[in-house]
């Protein structure tokens, strides 16, 4: 690799940003592709496949060979609330390699005890989500069911570009939040990026069920496909 292409690749990696560096086999040329960038390249679809499932790999185009090597930061689960189901879905998503942070500012629930291999943050979501960055390769669980904890961080949620918000609650609940949201200048499509209620219905009664359909849900919106229209929802609002 050539150390110009090194130098950005890092520095992309720091910043959480996702790079691919394109390598055709036959002649050894190498281009690097940043993740803002895949839209615009002639291999758009391509990339934004390998993107989507982070997946390095070779394809053939146009009688060339490819090899495609996907560089995207750790999939981050910021969850919201230190509740039961926090506990499993903190152990769950870890099994399958995401970061998660549990942020709550009730200290009797925010503690290593009750979470001992998860960051855990004993604060409001208004003074922890701004300095958090929520990219596209983040997750929101909001699962506090108390709006003055849970608002504020479904706020910050739909101004980020991440890639799945979720809130814990019934579908009356989830209209009132709604109300109360549409009264901050969210429009319907804004709204339309929360998940609620939360997870895939899989019938979930425990809180280990519950987390696995949180989750399970999760899981989908990082791998599928998005339709044109959900890829316009994603937009972060300003």
């Amino acid at each position: 690799m050539r150390l110009e292409h090194l130098a950005v690749l890092n520095q992309e990696r720091a910043a959480r940003r996702a790079v691919l560096l394109v390598t055709d086999l036959a002649s050894g040329q190498q281009r690097l592709v940043k993740g803002d960038d895949v839209a615009a390249d002639p291999l758009a679809d391509i990339l934004a496949d390998r993107l989507r499932l982070g997946k390095s790999g070779t394809v053939e185009q146009e009688g060339r060979s490819l090899f495609i090597n996907v560089h995207v930061p750790p999939v981050r689960l910021v969850v919201i609330g230190a509740v039961h189901v926090s506990q499993a879905l903190a152990e769950l998503a870890r099994t399958v390699g995401i970061d998660v942070i549990i942020i709550d500012p009730r200290t009797a629930f925010a503690t290593s005890e009750r979470f001992p291999s998860t960051r855990v943050i004993a604060a409001w979501p208004e003074e922890v989500l701004p300095d958090l960055n929520l990219d596209r390769f983040s997750a929101l669980a909001v699962l506090t069911h108390d709006p003055k904890i849970d608002d504020p961080a479904l706020i910050a949620g739909l101004r980020s570009a991440c890639f799945y918000i979720g809130a814990l609650g019934s579908r009356k609940t989830h209209a009132a939040r709604c109300g109360r949201l549409a009264a901050r200048q969210f429009s319907d499509d804004d709204l339309a990026r929360i998940h609620a209620p939360i997870g895939l219905d899989i019938g979930a009664v425990s809180p280990a069920e519950i987390a696995v359909s949180i989750l399970g849900e999760i899981i989908l919106a990082l791998r599928r496909k998005p339709t044109r229209a959900e890829a316009t929802q994603s937009e972060p609002v300003g």
